[in-house]
């Protein structure tokens, strides 16, 4: 590993043990053992939390690297695949039809959306070699499951169901238990594991597809690999913490002039950085002096809205 990405795992080390202190309530160093009534706060709550944060940022950027290294644009990210919107479906209807009552019910639909995506894109896409129509598949399924979703808000048998669904979709880690981090863990770390073994084929495909055939690489395996990588990894997260945007949009950009802009040395620094930023978020909104908790999804949107819209201008001129 890179001096930038020992920096980096110092960083999310630092990170990690401010989110299990912060809060509305500061829980000091002195607190953190089992003789103290106050560790239970960190036990049962701050810690998984934490997990949970370190786990989905990691997903959440390495899959907007392995996406935009596939795809070979800049602006890709895990929501365009339509993964985000299919597991957020999922999860809709674990809760119109009260089914969410249970630890795991909720999760499960979340990742059987997930599930049904995945299945559905590599369907469309999976026999041709072609990004135009891989992309294309993404944004028609993500129109789909978000239309969905939207009639079921719009159906909501009552009131309270209609904000339960609105509130999940905004995304956010509070409250979240051990039974959360034991569902999403094992998925996510199958997700990153096999995203991170793509690294070489996508050096090789910034040659061009002709290029990397020519080096044995397999498009149709490679293309396998980032469906089923970003579907667990991104699933995952949504199952876990509801839609958080723009993690792999903005993360991949940070890192990328670290690793001389190829793909492979981006991964794993995406993967820290990701995890760094969403519990550095994390515990901001924790420390915001407002009445209810920001929700989570909604500072990232705050900060990647404008960070988009840079990334935009630039390119234009780029290009101009």
């Amino acid at each position: 590993m890179t001096r930038f990405g020992w920096w980096l795992l110092a960083g999310v080390l630092l990170a990690a043990a401010l989110s299990i202190g912060a809060g509305k309530v500061w829980v000091p160093l002195d607190a953190w053992t089992a003789s103290d009534p106050r560790s239970i706060i960190i036990v049962e709550l701050r810690l998984p939390r934490t997990i949970l944060a370190l786990a989905v940022g990691a997903a959440l950027g390495m899959s907007g690297a392995a996406m935009q290294g596939y795809l070979r644009n800049p602006l890709a990210d895990p929501g365009l695949f339509g993964v985000s919107s299919g597991a957020a479906f999922g999860a809709v209807c674990a809760l119109y039809f009260g089914y969410a009552t249970q630890a795991w019910l909720l999760p499960g639909f979340a990742l059987a959306g997930a599930g049904v995506t995945m299945g559905a894109l590599a369907l469309i896409a999976g026999r041709s070699g072609s990004l135009i129509l891989f992309t294309l598949a993404g944004m028609i399924l993500t129109s789909i499951t978000g239309s969905l979703t939207a009639l079921a808000i719009s159906l909501a048998p009552t009131p309270f169901v209609a904000s339960e669904i609105v509130t999940w979709l905004m995304g956010a880690l509070t409250d979240r238990s051990w039974d959360d981090v034991r569902v999403a863990l094992p998925l996510i770390a199958i997700g990153i594991a096999v995203l991170a073994r793509t690294g070489r084929a996508l050096d090789a495909l910034t040659l061009g597809e002709q290029a990397a055939r020519s080096m044995g690489i397999n498009p149709r395996r490679l293309q396998l690999a980032i469906i089923v990588g970003v579907a667990l990894a991104v699933g995952a997260s949504v199952a876990a913490a509801g839609i958080i945007g723009f993690v792999g949009l903005i993360v991949p950009h940070l890192v990328r002039p670290f690793a001389r802009h190829r793909p492979s040395a981006t991964l794993l620094p995406s993967a820290l950085a990701g995890a760094l930023l969403l519990t550095l978020a994390d515990s901001l909104v924790r420390l915001a002096p407002t009445v209810s908790e920001l929700r989570l999804g909604i500072a990232m949107s705050m900060l990647g809205g404008p960070f988009f819209l840079y990334l935009l201008i630039t390119m234009r001129r780029r290009l101009a």
